[in-house]
């Protein structure tokens, strides 16, 4: 589960999934590598 769901963000933008350190995408210094967007969120989690 921690490998399919931990640190993984996704692109609100493109949907492009990447992974990165929390702390790195709230600061603003990751950005998707499709598109170039810093609108990440997290990997939403099944019920």
């Amino acid at each position: 589960m921690n490998r399919i769901y931990n640190r993984v963000w996704v692109c609100r933008v493109c949907k492009a999934k990447m992974k990165a350190d929390g702390v790195k995408v709230k600061a603003g210094a990751i950005k998707c590598r499709a598109c170039g967007s810093r609108a990440l969120r997290p990997k939403k989690r099944p019920a």
